[in-house]
């Protein structure tokens, strides 16, 4: 579990984050959503260690990353995965080598062991036969599952996701969803995703956190979701038509 208490990020004069606090749980897949500029990424950025708070808790299972000298921060850094919007592979590396990366950097696992570990992580999101690709060669949705894979090898304790989604299309984007949320149950990791994708909300949404100028607005999952009366997060959640009529039916159901 993490959690931020009176979480506060200035930037000179400017404050982009204001008093959020939140709970994000141990096994679900966690959301932050919001429009562009509301701070989402600032605050991804605080709670993973990127940026340092102005004021405030990030705790990891009860730890103030916050308070925490560097050594400290560095294990709690080995125990996070991290999938970037980008995949951020490493083009000159084959799959099999990125995925045993992390492993070549933070185990103590002798070369067959680490690579045995990675051999089982492309497995897990289903790309076996790929490990000798480079990432050029393998389509976009493959790229993230490669990520994925990269993220998971350390048996991260938390998973965090930022955009994960951008550039895939919608087919695929539900295969990486259903990946990291299955992912997620499976080793009971605290997960956190920064999206703009609506169908992220209401497919994966367990835990949702929406942010507003900076502060939260509204938490809640993908059900009470539904049925919400804020009329920002409306706002924002059902702009398009398609959500608006699923409100709209379940208002009538």
């Amino acid at each position: 579990m993490i959690e931020l208490r009176n979480l506060y990020k200035s930037f000179e004069d400017k404050e982009v984050l204001h008093d959020i606090n939140a709970v994000f749980e141990e096994g679900k897949t966690n959301l932050i959503i919001g429009q562009s500029g509301s701070g989402k990424t600032v605050l991804m950025k605080n709670i993973v260690g990127l940026l340092t708070p102005t004021r405030g808790q990030v705790l990891y299972d009860g730890r103030d990353f916050v308070q925490m000298n560097k050594r400290e921060q560095v294990l709690i850094r080995r125990e996070m995965g991290m999938i970037f919007q980008s995949a951020a592979l490493f083009d000159s590396m084959s799959v099999l080598e990125n995925v045993m990366f992390p492993l070549d950097m933070f185990s103590d696992q002798n070369q067959a062991d680490r690579e045995r570990r990675a051999r089982f992580c492309l497995e897990r999101v289903n790309l076996k036969g790929a490990e000798n690709k480079l990432p050029g060669e393998i389509s976009g949705g493959m790229q993230k599952r490669v990520a994925i894979a990269r993220a998971i090898a350390l048996n991260p304790k938390y998973l965090f996701c930022d955009e994960p989604n951008s550039g895939l299309d919608p087919k695929t984007s539900l295969v990486i969803d259903d990946l990291i949320h299955d992912i997620t149950t499976e080793y009971r990791m605290t997960t956190i995703i920064n999206t703009h994708d609506m169908n992220s909300v209401m497919g994966i949404g367990e835990n949702i956190v929406y942010i507003y100028q900076g502060q939260k607005e509204w938490q809640g999952n993908k059900d009470q979701i539904m049925t919400s009366t804020n009329e920002r997060l409306n706002s924002f959640i059902f702009a398009s038509d398609l959500f608006r009529k699923v409100k709209e039916a379940n208002g009538n159901a």
